[in-house]
Formats: structure tokens, C-alpha cells, sequence
């Protein structure tokens, strides 16, 4: 397969490696961008890059939260103008509002009920008078004893570019206490699930296989190499424990008090974590690059 120049760019911003090591990894590959990472990581060049770094679209998220049961929507646009429109802000609103009693799914919100029309209705009206591709893209819904909801970069009451709700169970007034911290350092993190059993078991595998052969290069090209039994149990072993922190919510230091875990932090305040939802625009979704000038243009019709 021809490996192209926007291809080594497109690596190079997924994972810092120079530009003659991107190349080199995507020839070893195939192509594979995925495949690429990996190979750039077993060769400790590029660090395990989170989907949602690699994303990006416009839009806005809206997130509610009413008698234990909290909602976060996402609706898309093409460009950032339409998400700083006032009337399009109002839209997701309220279809947040909505979203808290018909937000099982994408689809059950869409034939929902909004001021005499369904929500889908109100999409379709709105890409009539603004002009503009728009997508109600996702749903999740959280319930818990308590869920406590935050809008990291919020351009109005409970919208913005990253929402997350968090259910907590224990003491109301404790768990409102620290909720807004824990909320906080989900936006912040991004963590990939809430604990170890959460996780997607083909992501552990995949990772397991890049740490194994990592360890065993590293040690191939050691002065003096370790036994394999120190590889296999005690080296391998001991980066994936690490991975594990790293990328669940109960695992990760707390960014408040980095002494100690989020679980650690949760429990001394008496609550316990037993879900969150973290949704941030346009993750999953690849941006066509476009200049500025060319956005003003096409946004004025030009």
C-alpha cells in the first residue's frame, strides 16, 4: 500500500513520533493506522493515544439531571458559528429536557414530543432556518441514589463541549460534596471505564501484546538481560496493572489529591462511585480539514 504524506501527518499528530518513524511504522504496517500506534509503541516511540484525542466536530452536549436519573445528549453541527447560535443552544436545551423521560435511545428521543412536534421535527426545522447539517447523534442516561452533572467549557446553564454525570451512593450531602470533584476529574482524565471489569476485554488484549513485546525487545537489546520469568511475571504484569490505573475511574490518582485514588478519595468522604457518563463532541467522529477562510465562505455562501 502507497503510504501517503497526510497519512504520516495524521500518525505524527496521533502519536508524536518524527516523521521518518511514522513512515517507517506505517510501511511495517501496511498501512494500519492502528496497527501503526502499536508498532510505534513496542518501539517506545509514541505513548497509547485515547480515541478521544484524535477526534473532532462541532456541536454541543446538554446535560439534565432531575429525581435520581441524570441524561447527556449530543447534537452535531457543521461548524462552530451554529454552536455559539443562541437558537440552536435553546434546541438543545431543550431536547436535554426531553431526553430525561424518551432518552432510552437515539431513536425513541427522536419521535419524542417537543412543543407539539416531535424532536426530529424540530432538527429538521432548525437545518431549514439555519442553513446547516445538524445530527442528534447520542443519548446516555445514568441513575443512581445521586447523580451529580458538570459542563466542562459550558457556553450556557448545562451545555457545552464535555458533560458528565456521576452516580453516587451514600450520604446526599457528602456525595454533593465531592460529586463536583469527582465530575471534574472525569472531564479532565477521560478515564476508558470505572474499574478493571469494566474494561473492554479486546483493548486488554491488545494492550497486553504491546507491553509483551515491548518487555521482550527491550530486554533482547539489554546489557543484561533479564530471566523470562521476570519478564512474564513481574514485568508484564506490573505495566498492566499500571495501564489498568491509569484508564479506570476508581484506578486514577485523583487530580484534587493526587495521594491518593478516586475510589480511595470517595470512600474516606463515606460515598461510593457507581457509574459515570463522560460525553465529549464529536468523539469517533473524523473533521474534514478545512481553512477558515474557507469555513467563513462557505458559512456566508460564498
Amino acid at each position: 500500500m502507497a503510504i501517503t504524506a497526510q497519512m504520516v501527518k495524521e500518525l505524527r499528530e496521533k502519536t508524536g513520533a518524527g516523521m521518518m518513524d511514522a513512515k517507517k511504522a506505517l510501511t511495517e504496517t501496511n498501512g494500519d493506522m492502528e496497527a501503526a500506534i502499536d508498532w510505534l509503541r513496542t518501539k517506545g516511540l509514541a505513548k497509547a493515544a485515547k480515541k478521544a484525542d484524535r477526534v473532532a466536530a462541532e456541536g454541543l452536549v446538554g446535560v439534565a439531571v432531575r429525581d435520581g436519573r441524570g441524561v447527556a445528549i449530543e447534537i452535531n453541527s457543521e461548524t462552530d458559528f451554529v454552536a455559539k447560535n443562541a437558537d440552536f443552544q435553546q434546541m438543545v436545551r431543550d431536547i436535554t429536557d426531553v431526553a430525561l423521560d424518551h432518552g432510552e435511545s437515539v431513536d425513541s428521543l427522536k419521535t419524542a414530543p417537543l412543543g407539539g412536534k416531535t424532536v426530529a421535527e424540530i432538527l429538521t426545522d432548525a437545518i431549514a432556518r439555519i442553513g446547516e447539517n445538524m445530527t442528534l447523534r447520542r443519548v446516555a442516561q445514568l441513575e443512581g441514589e445521586t447523580i451529580i452533572s458538570y459542563v466542562h467549557n459550558a457556553v450556557a446553564d448545562g451545555i457545552g463541549k464535555i458533560g458528565v454525570l456521576v452516580a453516587l451512593k451514600g450520604d446526599k450531602d457528602k456525595a454533593d460534596s465531592i460529586g463536583k470533584q469527582i465530575a471534574m476529574h472525569i472531564a479532565a482524565t477521560a478515564p476508558l471505564a470505572l474499574s478493571e471489569a469494566d474494561l473492554d476485554p479486546e483493548l486488554l488484549e491488545r494492550e497486553r501484546t504491546v507491553q509483551t513485546q515491548k518487555a521482550l525487545e527491550e530486554n533482547a537489546n539489554a546489557a543484561k538481560p533479564k530471566p523470562d520469568a521476570v519478564i512474564h511475571n513481574n514485568i508484564i504484569p506490573g505495566r498492566m496493572r499500571k495501564f489498568i490505573a491509569e484508564n479506570t475511574l476508581l484506578g486514577q490518582q485523583f487530580v484534587v489529591n493526587p495521594d491518593v485514588t478516586v475510589e480511595q478519595a470517595a470512600k474516606e468522604a463515606g460515598v461510593e462511585i457507581t457509574g459515570y457518563v463522560r460525553m465529549m463532541v464529536g468523539e469517533g467522529i473524523e473533521k474534514k480539514e478545512e481553512d477558515f477562510a474557507a469555513e467563513v465562505a462557505k458559512t456566508l455562501g460564498a
